[in-house]
């Protein structure tokens, strides 16, 4: 599939996303329309990006002056200490306003490298090159940026837009299943929250995906940005509608908090996770049907990602993720803001699915019952 481009267009903000093989080599020519009064660049490599693509990327900007930065991405190195770090690394080295940031990692590195652009002296050009699927499908697009702190994740941060956006799918080459598996929940969850069709693709492709043929991963990608893009485009900041992307996450986040952001589970498996608990409350809540949950669980037994949900299928798994839950920032009082759903395809709007912390305590024996 040759080179795919999808535009971001807001009242404010319009950028363009790149999805394809080899897509690298346009970066020169897109920095030089975008960037032409750049002198400096700071490339912000996460440490697992292979050697190959930073050498690459370094002859691809060698006329620039650049400034090569190592960034140990981790859950726990997406904090303070690090953001100012780097604008340390900034500072002493001249950096202007005129001048670009680059991250080339996944998504730790694209939300905290992202935050360091929107706070130097209130904003720096930024581009973003994801390395992972799951930054490629999600934290890639829509300009969320941020840092995590001891009361829970991303509760510190901005929302700060790129200059533009390359996703080249030969970094997806050398990740292993598991990190496939942290970007298809993603996918899956674009497609559960909007698009049925691509929801009955999935039935078919999820195999395919997994196995990382170009194709399919091509055209999961540009499907998942499209339908992320739907949202974000209408709810910047997200004040409302945006909030339905977050499908999932109110328990996931949670998951991984518990978990103290540890390696055994990731970002992707505790969405996975969050999923299946949030379409299980939306039954308990009668918002959708039984057989909504089974086909999703269907998609999870036959490609073998049903393993993390089991381990929070009872009464006290769920209520030891409520203190985690109540930190959610999407909550404005005592009530929980979940995203909940009607259908393959459709989620309930925020507004209509806040649930009191008591009466979720009162609601986890019903929902481990599923």
């Amino acid at each position: 599939m040759k080179k795919q481009e999808i535009k971001f267009k807001s009242n404010h903000h319009k950028y363009s996303i790149f999805i394809g093989e080899n897509i690298l080599k346009i970066l020169p020519s897109k920095i030089g329309s975008l960037c032409p009064n750049t002198k400096k660049i700071a490339i912000i490599f996460d440490k697992n990006v292979p050697v190959k693509f930073k050498k690459k990327l370094k002859a691809l900007l060698k006329s620039y002056n650049l400034l090569i930065l190592i960034y140990e991405a981790s859950e726990k190195n997406k904090s303070l200490n690090k953001v100012d770090y780097f604008l340390k690394k900034l500072l002493s080295n001249n950096f202007n306003r005129s001048d670009l940031i680059i991250a080339v990692g996944g998504g730790v590195t694209g939300d905290v490298i992202g935050f360091v652009s929107s706070i130097f002296k209130r904003g720096i050009n930024f581009i973003n090159v994801p390395t992972t699927l799951l930054a490629q499908v999600d934290s890639a697009v829509g300009g969320k940026t941020g840092i995590n702190s001891d009361y829970g994740k991303n509760l510190i941060g901005s929302f700060y837009q790129p200059k533009l956006v390359i996703s080249d799918t030969n970094f997806i080459n050398s990740l292993s299943r598991k990190e496939i598996i942290c970007g298809y929940a993603e996918i899956l969850k674009h497609s559960i929250i909007k698009d049925k069709k691509f929801f009955n693709w999935l039935e078919k492709n999820t195999k395919f995906i997994l196995e990382k043929k170009s194709r399919e991963l091509t055209y999961a990608i540009k499907k998942s940005c499209e339908i992320k893009i739907h949202f974000v485009k209408q709810d910047v900041n997200e004040k409302g509608l945006r909030m339905i992307l977050n499908f999932g996450h109110t328990f996931g986040h949670a998951i991984e908090v518990i978990n103290k952001y540890s390696k055994k589970i990731t970002h992707g498996e505790a969405v996975l996770t969050g999923m299946i608990l949030a379409t299980k409350l939306s039954v308990v809540k009668k918002i959708c049907s039984p057989k909504v949950l089974e086909l999703i669980k269907n998609i999870y037994i036959k490609n073998n990602l049903s393993g993390t949900y089991k381990k929070f299928n009872n009464k006290q798994s769920i209520n030891r993720l409520i203190p985690y839950i109540k930190n959610d920032k999407k909550n404005n009082d005592d009530k929980v803001n979940f995203i909940l759903l009607k259908n393959i395809g459709k989620a309930a709007l925020p507004n209509k699915s806040k649930i009191s912390i008591n009466n979720l305590k009162k609601l986890s024996k019903a929902i481990s019952q599923y």
